[in-house]
């Protein structure tokens, strides 16, 4: 800051007199990207923009919840208007590879919902702006250092991409048709034998999340196939899997010559009594489908003996973004502790929290602990780690 000076010399008074010129303006902090440091900064840039987002839209509830409620609540606090663009997977990998071969400068897209195989292919694309969430001020609130949080199907998240939501697989079966079900291989076997044509597996993301459960049943136990991707138990156990359904699959639906290409499919013919199984890959869909009308009353939820999969849901941010900070302020709510007790409750969605109730304010861990997950699944299957309580003070 300058300051005006007087000398007193030989008598003599040297003042300078004028206006004392304040210094150059200071230049916000910015990335490579051009997209400020500073989350005031963010949100000043961010404010009263449109925000595309590419997500799954395949079940209603988890429309209704982006539609009448993120939607809605992103244009009160930030006046921004929150557009949602049908796909998922491949179709998102598609969209941004086009672009990429087309040398397109400025993506269609702003954020996209993704995980697993898709996060590995955009990182492979170098599609996805980052480091970014460590300048959400909702991330504080959650446990980075959580397994299930920091990796994403063996792939470092490295801020790449923001944690959403925690879910487990379940299979759900016919109560009345199925009074027990299956927990081992062996029963599996028994049961297809009994019961031909009642079973099938769709050929999409929650079928092949089943093929990863049953490779876990085959397996001596789970520890076997913890860690990295190692070739020589994949090849030893994935043809033992395929052994077993190839000696099976006469028993499927439809003998096994054709399989659903969608879990809706799956689901409808569940829900009509065709099969007497489907699956989720969120351990909360049997209340909601049963909520809805979907499912009669005779579903319910269970998972295997030997364990299943637990993996967290993912918001990216696509590296040529015309509106990154507009998508980081929709990314920070959508982690805040509102928006994450809403999509918790069953009715709502059912999807699992990434919050760490040790690092949530107390009145909002009250809220979103006691939240049930789920009512038609047997006490005791949900894995420890996922419960809402999991991290829940003991003095509380």
């Amino acid at each position: 800051m300058n300051r005006c000076q007087a000398w007193l010399s030989s008598g003599l008074f040297l003042l300078f007199l004028g206006t004392c010129a304040p210094g150059p303006p200071q230049e916000q902090a910015l990335d490579k990207k051009g997209v400020p440091s500073a989350w005031a900064e963010i949100e000043a840039l961010g404010r009263n923009t449109s925000v595309k987002m590419m997500m799954w839209t395949g079940d209603p509830l988890i429309n209704q919840y982006m539609n009448g409620f993120v939607k809605e609540r992103v244009r009160a606090l930030y006046g921004i208007d929150l557009q949602m663009v049908s796909g998922q997977g491949i179709e998102i990998v598609r969209t941004l590879m086009s672009e990429k071969e087309a040398a397109r400068t400025q993506s269609k897209l702003d954020m996209v919902w993704i995980n697993g195989e898709t996060f590995f292919q955009l990182k492979q694309l170098q599609a996805l702006y980052g480091p970014f969430t460590q300048r959400l001020p909702n991330a504080r609130y959650i446990d980075f250092e959580n397994p299930f949080i920091h990796t994403d199907f063996q792939q470092p998240v490295q801020g790449l991409e923001c944690p959403w939501g925690n879910v487990q697989f379940t299979l759900i079966y016919h109560q009345q048709k199925v009074p027990t079900p299956p927990q081992s291989l062996s029963e599996f076997a028994a049961f297809f034998r009994a019961n031909p044509g009642k079973f099938t597996i769709p050929t999409e993301f929650t079928g092949l999340t089943l093929l990863k459960a049953w490779l876990i049943a085959l397996a001596p136990s789970p520890e076997v196939l913890y860690g990295p991707f190692e070739e020589k138990k994949y090849k030893l156990y994935s043809a033992k899997l395929w052994a077993f359904i190839n000696a099976h699959k006469a028993y499927f639906w439809k003998k096994g010559e054709t399989f659903p290409s969608t879990l809706a499919a799956t689901h409808q013919m569940f829900a009509q009594g065709e099969l007497y199984f489907t699956m989720s890959n969120n351990d909360t869909e049997v209340d909601n489908k049963i909520a809805q009308g979907v499912f009669p009353e005779f579903a319910r939820a269970y998972v295997l003996e030997s364990g299943t999969i637990q993996n967290s849901h993912y918001l990216g941010i696509v590296e040529k973004a015309a509106n990154k900070a507009g998508a980081m302020l929709v990314i920070n709510f959508m982690i805040s502790p509102e928006a994450q007790f809403e999509k918790a409750q069953p009715r709502i969605w059912g999807d699992g929290t990434v919050l760490s109730m040790k690092k949530l304010p107390q009145t909002w861990a009250q809220k979103i602990c006691p939240i049930a997950r789920s009512a038609n699944m047997p006490p005791g299957a949900r894995l420890s780690s996922l419960m809402p309580c999991r991290n829940w003070p003991r003095n509380i």
